[in-house]
């Protein structure tokens, strides 16, 4: 099965490499117009000129999403370019690593600022813009916010990490709750572990591959796997889907 998203136009944060570069294209595949925000302007602008070169309409913009100044001008910048924005993927994250009494106090506010408190700017901003085109009588508003398993689990190191990602999933309830009747959708999809140019050198040395053996199907996601599920969510398919979590991981939290 295949979401159109047609007419669409999509924000995704944390679009200039790894699973955020990957929803990019797939939206741009499935008809959409796609916005893709990072730091990193000259990643998110290549990818853009790339996806454009295929026949779909893209735009980079430099985006920070723990800075609100930064998060109003990446959706100014899309709706001069686009008009509405229908959607938002909150998908810009990082992580510290180490144990929680070695991490320093800004490594920890970084994670957190840019984890929980950036998917909650550019989720609003993305609401605000929605609800002031008429999103309550289209009814076509649509957010998703990237978690993790983390949010389940129990592990040693990054627990600031884990507990941004826990707290995601009860941001999507919050704000779907919030939204409800203003034709805005909010949910959240929590991925297992997939390879990507941020993990690559963990995954490939000694300990990273005792860790996949570690894993019930001793295997990582494949990078396209939450593509379907994606566009589903940003779909019209999805307009009786809010407030859920969906878990992608190939068992890897059994």
């Amino acid at each position: 099965m295949t979401f159109s998203l047609k007419g669409k136009t999509v924000l995704v944060a944390g679009a200039s490499s790894g699973i955020g570069a990957g929803f990019s294209r797939a939206i741009a595949k499935a008809g959409g117009r796609v916005v893709l925000g990072a730091r990193r302007l000259e990643r998110t602008q290549a990818l853009a000129s790339e996806i454009e070169s295929e026949g779909s309409e893209a735009l980079g913009v430099s985006l920070d999403v723990t800075d609100e100044v930064s998060v109003i001008a990446a959706f100014d910048a899309a709706e001069a370019r686009f008009g509405t924005v229908h959607g938002v993927v909150a998908n810009a994250g990082i992580g510290t690593g180490g144990h929680a009494t070695d991490v320093a106090a800004d490594g920890v506010s970084g994670v957190l600022d840019t984890n929980l408190l950036g998917s909650y700017l550019v989720s609003r901003e993305c609401a605000k813009r929605l609800i002031a085109s008429g999103s309550r009588e289209r009814g076509d508003g649509r957010v998703v916010l990237i978690g993790s398993i983390t949010a389940q689990q129990n592990g040693t190191g990054d627990a600031m990490y884990a507990a941004t990602k826990a707290g995601l999933a009860h941001l999507g309830r919050q704000l779907a709750r919030e939204w409800i009747r203003q034709g805005i959708n909010v949910n959240t999809l929590q991925p297992g572990w997939i390879p990507t140019e941020i993990n690559a050198e963990w995954f490939s040395s000694e300990h990273g591959q005792q860790d996949i053996q570690r894993l019930h199907r001793r295997r990582l996601l494949d990078e396209d796997s939450l593509d379907a599920m994606l566009l589903y969510l940003l779909s019209d398919a999805s307009k009786q889907v809010t407030g859920a979590t969906f878990t992608i991981d190939d068992g890897q939290s059994l």
